[in-house]
């Protein structure tokens, strides 16, 4: 008398499916944490301005208007300290902030300051010739 012993293990076809999962899985997911990773890198570019906002805060403050409001080279060089921040200036408020990610060419980060009477300060806009727009990173 023979024993017919069970099946163990996967078929074929059946590996060949949870490969093809798996494929398309990491198709999603690759250029989505591309995408994440560099909107991270980014934000060091937009909390860089933070310093320089309150300098043209205060400079619009003293002086009621923002004709002589550029910050200082030593908030300018603060400002360009970091691992993806190539450059920064200020120039009649307009603040503009470059970055350098290893993926991506260099990109401009320039905020506008807008006189808010309602608000008796500025307000800030990211000014349409960004470029970091285009990537969908600011």
């Amino acid at each position: 008398m023979t024993l017919k012993q069970n099946q163990k293990g996967f078929t074929l076809i059946e590996l060949m499916i949870v490969v093809a999962i798996i494929g398309i899985l990491a198709a999603i997911a690759i250029p989505a944490y591309s995408t994440y990773t560099k909107k991270a890198k980014f934000t060091e570019v937009i909390s860089a301005t933070s310093a320089l906002k309150l300098d043209v805060d205060l400079c619009y403050a003293e002086n009621d208007a923002l004709t002589n409001c550029s910050a200082n080279a030593a908030l300018i060089a603060g400002a360009a300290v970091g691992q993806y921040v190539t450059s920064a200036s200020v120039a009649l408020g307009v603040i503009t902030i470059t970055s350098d990610l290893a993926s991506t060419p260099t990109k401009a980060y320039i905020l506008e300051p807008t006189e808010d009477e309602d608000a008796g300060g500025l307000t800030w806009d990211i000014e349409s010739t960004s470029s970091c727009l285009t990537d969908g990173l600011c």
